[in-house]
């Protein structure tokens, strides 16, 4: 399945339906009279967050959608049928915005989340609406309004609790491969991974988070090198970040301050998020040279550096470990602030 995480769609509702002019000319009725029915609404838009999607790639071959016209009305008091809504299924984490890209319209993080994008078009009366002691035989009826057209973005941002970021080939596909089911790409060359991947990491029957790998950023990133900063946004939800640093390079600090420079400059709150720093591929070091390596990353950024391999195993549990608390800690404070919006936003007490 090929990975589209952004895409520019057109909307319109459907037109109401117009109202129908029509009078009663029944055999043995001494006086007729208006029996125009109403027309029907159009149909809604909608947009609908639904799990088991992580793409977008449906809306790169249809990029218009259409709700139906309500049907006119018919005499007798026929009131016409309301147009058929349109349903636009999305991954959770999709986010909608205007056609400038910067107006959001809606956020839709959770599961079954609903928002009407474009309304449709209310039916317009018969003409057995406007009959009267004065106007009893009105022969006008109004036609239906019109519906709603917008062009809108669409934009991905996966739901994942912790994101893997680094330099290219710092061994984050690896790593993926080797902690979830998931089955990246993996080769020794820069920029194997060019779209996002997802794994689940399974502790234990109630200890699993969601891991995601961005493909790897290098200096300038925020200014467009490479593949750029467009896949940070996958990991602004993210509860933690796992930043991985090779441990075969011999400036394992000018790739550690690269990565924290990008972070700063794409902004998003990514520089404060809790970061677990790591030293992979520590199998093809020997004893001194991990020490070496460690206390000098260290000494750069104040943290002592987790020491890993994927390949062999080493220092992957601990780390799972300690992101898994982190990521626990960060649910519990998304869950204490939902619950302190509700009561914030709970009507006040009235007199029934």
């Amino acid at each position: 399945m090929k990975f589209l995480d952004q895409c520019k769609i057109y909307l319109r509702s459907g037109d109401g339906g117009g109202g129908a002019v029509s009078f009663r000319r029944e055999k043995f009725i001494e006086y007729g009279g208006p029996d125009g029915g109403d027309g029907g609404r159009g149909g809604d838009v909608w947009i609908e967050s639904v799990d088991g999607l992580n793409t977008l790639i449906d809306y790169r071959y249809q990029q218009h959608f259409k709700a139906d016209t309500g049907i006119h009305g018919m005499g007798r008091n026929r009131h016409g049928a309301a147009g058929a809504d349109v349903v636009l299924k999305v991954p959770v984490g999709t986010q909608v915005f205007e056609d400038d890209k910067e107006t959001l319209v809606a956020d839709l993080d959770k599961p079954g989340m609903r928002v009407l994008l474009a309304k449709g078009g209310n039916g317009g009366w018969g003409n057995d609406r406007f009959k009267g002691p004065v106007n009893q035989a009105p022969k006008h009826a109004n036609p239906g309004q019109p519906g709603v057209e917008r062009w809108i973005w669409l934009r991905l941002k996966l739901i994942a609790d912790a994101g893997l970021v680094g330099l290219p080939n710092a061994g984050k596909s690896t790593f993926l491969a080797a902690v979830s089911a998931a089955r990246p790409k993996i080769a020794d060359y820069p920029f194997t991974t060019l779209t996002p991947n997802l794994g689940i990491v399974d502790l234990s029957t109630e200890e699993r988070f969601v891991i995601a790998d961005i493909p790897g950023l290098i200096e300038g990133a925020s200014e467009g090198a490479g593949l750029g900063t467009r896949f940070l946004g996958h990991v602004e939800r993210a509860g933690v970040l796992i930043h991985l640093v090779d441990g075969t390079q011999d400036d394992i600090v000018g790739a550690w301050r690269t990565i924290r420079g990008e972070l700063e400059a794409y902004g998003e709150g990514l520089a404060d998020r809790p970061e677990i720093l790591a030293i992979s591929k520590i199998d093809a070091l020997d004893d001194e040279a991990r020490a070496a390596k460690a206390a000098e990353l260290e000494a750069a950024c104040g943290t002592k550096p987790r020491l890993i391999s994927a390949v062999s195993g080493e220092g992957i549990q601990d780390m799972l470990r300690a992101a898994f608390n982190t990521v626990r800690d960060h649910r519990a404070a998304e869950a204490l602030a939902t619950q302190g919006d509700r009561v914030e936003n709970a009507p006040g007490w009235s007199p029934v």
